[in-house]
């Protein structure tokens, strides 16, 4: 069965889940806004991680391995969601939403995701990972394949954009 490594190597593997699933989950939420679609791209990404997890040698890059991991299915998820959009005939753009849902998003929440959700999918990630993450530009901009400039850029503009579109609505 399993070998004394193996056995070591999923304890490892476990912890790092139990610490590090909320805060992707939050990273995801933040880029897809469909909490569903959410925990798939965060499950895919610590899957991807399991399967390369005997090959790692660097432990401390593993949260950038798998916020990186989270970042990019988080655009395919987008990708796919756009190009099914495009070809079908959707009949309606509402989707059902949780018995609970008014106690847990109050309405300037929900102008908030609303205005955040029209921001280009670049500014949409830089500021996600900037303040639901709580990432240096560094780290964004290794997470994003964006420079640090284009980094910086992207959070001004994206900004910028939401206080142009939610001006005194909050």
């Amino acid at each position: 069965m399993f070998g004394a490594a193996a056995a070591r190597s999923a304890v490892g593997f476990e912890e790092l889940y139990q610490e590090l699933w909320w805060p992707m989950l939050r990273v995801a939420v933040g880029l897809v806004d469909q909490p569903a679609v959410a925990e798939d791209v965060v499950q895919d990404a610590f899957a991807a991680l399991y399967r390369k997890w005997d090959t790692i040698r660097d432990p401390q890059a593993v949260a950038g391995y798998l916020r990186t991991s989270v970042v990019n299915g988080a655009r395919n998820a987008l990708r796919q969601r756009t190009v099914t959009r495009s070809r079908l005939r959707v009949l309606s753009e509402d989707t059902v939403e949780g018995a609970d849902h008014t106690t847990v998003l109050t309405a300037e929440h929900q102008l908030v995701r609303a205005a955040f959700a029209r921001l280009p999918d670049r500014q949409r990630e830089v500021l996600t990972l900037r303040y639901i993450a709580e990432l240096p530009d560094a780290e964004i901009a290794e997470a994003t394949g964006l420079s640090l400039g284009g980094v910086r850029s992207a959070s001004s503009r994206g900004l910028a954009a939401l206080r142009s579109s939610l001006g005194d609505q909050l």
